[in-house]
């Protein structure tokens, strides 16, 4: 269902599990790498005192293993309004509760792929794509083949891709190949060219990707597309982090549980589905939790509109119609993971005390800050890091969260 009510109505429900060491939220239409700089730069995430007073709060209440929401709610928040819904609405609403919500296409309607990539008829525009992208190296997997509880894949050129795409089509969404569907193009990292997207102010405290820019080797923003009939099977997102997708154009069905719901669907050896609306699910024998399961929260996503997924919701993705694009540790790289993002909070709070709204805005950079200094420290006092050899990191892990620590208190002074 896509209606539902207002945001400010959800603030009341019973409070879900952030299981979520960082906060990731995957891109689902990338800007190029050349134009990075520019385009990915976040807006001022306005969070204010009083936003960040509540969410440091929330997170000191939450337990190591807090349950999930519970059973799905009936309907998703349906978001229309871009000048009238702030981001400590967003906070306060579903970041917060752990509570998916849909935005509008409103959103989405100054953003270059929307323009470019779909013709005056909604559908992809095929010949864009081919003179832009057309020898392009892509990532393409095959929707009818299980290989453990994911797809093989295989690499081909954007152009090869389309020409089975358009002869799948032709053949009645049928192909002797299988469904193919091309997932995971790391298009931000790989492909310079035009500006595609605009990140949204909700979104802006992206850490995984701010991670991955500062080594300028990867990053955690996707473009997905494929015909009818092309889906992705059941999951959760990396370190139970929040993501976010897009539909430049098409439709699709979305699937979710609450963190928790996924235990029930469990089969008798333990392994999750690959696919929650198999008849095998029914099979008391093999799943012999599965009626104590309840029903997914379905979301029917049109173009142009933004599915907020929060953390620990897995879910299956299915294409209805056309086209999507959407939105990803030994203790040595999270330890340096970690570092990254800090000395950059802890930048922006020197900035933003010599200059008020500098960058990313002082409450977030304060916010980050304090939750970073909650990982670093149990990171620390982990039994399997403490042996590692840590003689070579700079700072030193304790010096750094000694730091962090200070950095709370000073931002917690009046």
């Amino acid at each position: 269902m896509r209606a539902g009510p207002e945001p400010q109505a959800l603030a009341g429900q019973k409070r879900g599990a952030l299981r979520l060491l960082v906060p990731r939220l995957v891109l689902t239409v990338s800007a190029p790498a050349e134009v990075r700089r520019r385009v990915l730069r976040p807006v001022l995430s306005w969070m204010d005192r009083e936003t960040r007073a509540l969410a440091d709060s929330h997170f000191r209440g939450l337990g190591v293993d807090v349950p999930g929401v519970g059973q799905a709610p009936g309907r998703v928040a349906f978001v229309s309004e871009p000048g009238a819904f702030s981001y400590a609405d967003f906070v306060r609403g579903f970041l917060l509760p752990n509570l998916p919500c849909v935005f509008s296409s409103a959103f989405t309607q100054g953003w270059g792929s929307r323009r470019r990539w779909v013709t005056p008829a909604g559908r992809p525009d095929f010949d864009h794509l081919l003179r832009t992208y057309g020898d392009v190296v892509v990532p393409v997997a095959n929707c009818g083949v299980q290989e453990y509880n994911s797809n093989p894949k295989e690499h081909m050129t954007l152009r090869d891709y389309i020409t089975y795409w358009k002869e799948y089509i032709q053949a009645g969404y049928s192909s002797p190949r299988g469904c193919l569907y091309l997932k995971d193009w790391h298009l931000c990292r790989d492909f310079p060219v035009e500006d595609v997207f605009t990140l949204p102010v909700y979104f802006s405290s992206d850490w995984l990707n701010e991670f991955w820019d500062a080594l300028d080797v990867d990053d955690y923003r996707f473009v997905y597309a494929g015909p009818a009939g092309s889906w992705s099977p059941f999951h959760a997102d990396i370190f139970r982090s929040f993501s976010w997708s897009v539909n430049v154009c098409g439709r699709k069905k979305w699937l979710l549980f609450p963190p928790g719901q996924e235990e029930a669907l469990r089969d008798r050896h333990g392994n999750l589905p690959y696919d929650v609306t198999s008849p095998a699910l029914c099979d008391t024998h093999l799943h012999p939790r599965n009626q104590l399961a309840g029903p997914p929260l379905e979301i029917t996503q049109e173009a142009g509109e933004m599915v907020f997924v929060p953390s620990g919701w897995h879910h299956q993705v299915h294409n209805l119609v056309i086209m999507r694009s959407c939105s990803g540790i030994n203790f040595e790289e999270f330890y340096h993971f970690l570092k990254v993002i800090a000395e950059k909070r802890l930048l922006v709070l020197r900035e933003a005390a010599a200059e008020d709204g500098a960058g990313l805005g002082f409450e977030q950079a304060a916010f980050d800050v304090g939750r970073i200094t909650e990982v670093l420290a149990s990171l620390v006092a982990h039994p399997d890091f403490q042996r590692v050899d840590t003689s070579a990191f700079s700072p030193q892990p304790k010096e750094l969260l000694q730091q962090l620590r200070e950095a709370v208190d000073a931002a917690a002074a009046p």
